[in-house]
């Protein structure tokens, strides 16, 4: 694995859990259903998505522990990372036996690495105990994400020395994280079921950015050129069922938040709305989730999101369960992505889910969870 790679790898598994954005959720059973889960995420899961949903379990459930989720998402589509580590493995050679073929390899990679498209990295993590109820359903979670974009400056000096010297990766990152409590109730009209919740919490929004040479760039953070912002905010969801068919509605972030990074660029946190049709039986379930809004994320970066996902699972007699799914980014930001997993559910009590999608070799990801229930 190239240090990039690793350090990658490295800085996700630790900042992910300081940091959070958008609507990701890093869900092991959703991610691998395309990420549609706004009318079918279990109870567990439920306050990533739609609220109400924290009012839908089944009969044996007492209390719920999701604990960990985790996802991260890979978007190289020039496979710059390799340009960078082989750059950088050309000025270690230069520079320790100034090889004038090592000089030409210079030349040739940042000749190569201009004018290359920014890598996208995002990756987040979460928790919840939920307590179920006829009564009042609730759950108490907490979300981590962070989403960085590497964007390189390419000196065209002609000195070849001074030219990589010169050169630069800008890294920009932004990052929230949010705690709350989601609050559901079920009622029953005639042979219709309706559930409808609300989620306080408070976010945390955080920005850092540095200018790393290209000879010194990787993925490592430090807490320099941070800006962050406080805040609360409320989702709401409501929910229709009838027989096995539902009609989700999640209204995510509804008031509008913004942080800006000391290099200037700011990242919008603005209300999500998704609505989900679904066919939910119990061996068989089948999800649209539609986003009727799309997602600004960085300001004058050309990185909106707003997509359509579909997913379906198969579940072998709740011992274990096949998914697959599908998304398409309608802003064209993102390539369409399959999904696919599996889950374990040995006795009812602990579940264990996994989830990988792939648009192609530049874009692809992984996400786990692990949750008990008794």
């Amino acid at each position: 694995m190239s240090k990039n790679y690793l350090s990658l790898a490295i800085a996700l598994s630790f900042i992910t859990y300081g940091v959070s954005a958008s609507t990701y959720a890093p869900d092991g059973r959703t991610n691998a259903m395309g990420n549609a889960g706004v009318a079918t995420a279990d109870y567990l899961a439920a306050a990533l998505y739609n609220p109400a949903l924290v009012a839908v379990f089944d009969k044996s459930d007492d209390v719920g522990v999701l604990l960990p989720a985790f996802g991260i998402n890979v978007k190289d589509d020039d496979n710059s990372i390799d340009t960078i580590d082989d750059l950088q493995d050309a000025i270690d050679s230069f520079e320790s036996a100034n090889s004038a073929s090592k000089l030409n390899d210079i030349d040739r990679l940042l000749t190569e690495l201009d004018g290359k498209k920014p890598i996208n990295v995002n990756g987040g993590v979460a928790f919840a105990v939920a307590i179920p109820s006829n009564t009042v359903s609730l759950s108490l979670y907490g979300l981590g994400y962070v989403e960085s974009f590497a964007k390189f400056n390419v000196s065209s000096n002609a000195d070849i020395e001074k030219r990589y010297e010169q050169s630069d990766v800008t890294l920009t990152s932004f990052g929230y994280a949010e705690t709350g409590l989601a609050i559901a109730k079920r009622v029953k009209l005639g042979e219709q079921d309706f559930s409808f919740g609300i989620t306080p919490k408070y976010q945390l929004l955080k920005t850092h950015f540095e200018i790393m040479t290209v000879e010194d760039f990787d993925f490592e953070y430090n807490d320099e050129n941070e800006t962050s912002e406080s805040a609360l905010n409320v989702d709401l969801g409501s929910l229709w069922m009838k027989d096995n068919y539902r009609i989700g509605l999640s209204l995510q972030n509804i008031i509008k938040q913004e942080v800006t990074s000391k290099n200037g660029y700011t990242y919008e946190l603005n209300p999500q709305a998704t609505v989900a049709f679904a066919y939910a039986a119990e061996y068989f379930t089948f999800a649209v989730d539609i986003d009727l809004t799309d997602q600004e994320r960085f300001v004058g970066v050309e990185d909106n999101t707003q997509f359509i996902r579909a997913g379906v699972e198969f579940n072998a007699w709740h011992w274990a369960q096949l998914r697959f799914g599908y998304e398409h980014d309608s802003e064209d930001t993102l390539d369409d992505s399959v999904t696919a997993g599996i889950g374990i559910s040995p006795f009812g009590t602990l579940n264990i889910d996994v989830a990988a999608s792939y648009a192609n070799a530049e874009q692809a990801g992984v996400a786990a969870s692990l949750s008990f229930t008794f």
